[in-house]
């Protein structure tokens, strides 16, 4: 005769009870949440003022609405170093502007919300890395600017799952086509 122990008759052997949520795992998850949002408001504004011309960093006549190119001015005149003729190539072409904004806004809508952090976390670290290139060496420093931090936080953010805290993460990930493709968390 086989005998059961308490503790496998209610649970299957290899199920561990969820251990309790300290207050420093708490804050920290806090903080992630906080990192998550702050970011993506800095995507987000980026593409609304490009598109806009809020005044802040595109003038209303350089808008995209008005006819303006969110990509022109940068990848011309503000490019550097080994790529600086890629990116002066592409500098304003409708592709390139396109691909832009669309990147940004979609970063900053899903930042913000808390949704497909990997695809964010992904997109992101290229979209982020593409611009470090473009300004190489950085200005102030041999190699590291604030694009190579920006790409280690969004990872960060995805790997901790940053988007269940203030965010629609879990809703997100019980959705049925995340479910079946999990990448899309």
């Amino acid at each position: 005769m086989e005998t059961m122990t308490a503790t496998s008759e209610r649970t299957p052997a290899n199920t561990v009870a969820p251990a309790a949520e300290t207050p420093r795992e708490r804050a920290a998850r806090y903080v992630w949440a906080g990192t998550r949002i702050a970011l993506g408001w800095i995507f987000l504004w980026a593409f609304l003022d490009k598109a806009f011309g809020l005044g802040h960093g595109t003038e209303p006549k350089n808008a995209w609405i008005n006819g303006g190119s969110p990509t022109k001015g940068f990848l011309t005149f503000g490019a550097a170093g080994p790529v600086k003729g890629v990116y002066n190539d592409i500098a304003g072409a409708t592709w390139a502007d396109w691909l832009f904004m669309i990147g940004l806004a979609g970063l900053g809508v899903a930042l913000l919300l808390g949704i497909g952090m990997r695809i964010a976390a992904v997109t992101g670290d290229l979209l982020l890395v593409l611009m470090w290139t473009a300004v190489l060496p950085p200005e102030n420093n041999l190699f590291m600017d604030d694009h190579l931090i920006y790409a280690a936080v969004l990872a960060g953010l995805a790997l901790v799952g940053a988007g269940n805290t203030l965010g629609l993460g879990r809703t997100w990930a019980n959705l049925p086509i995340v479910r079946k493709f999990g990448w899309l968390r």
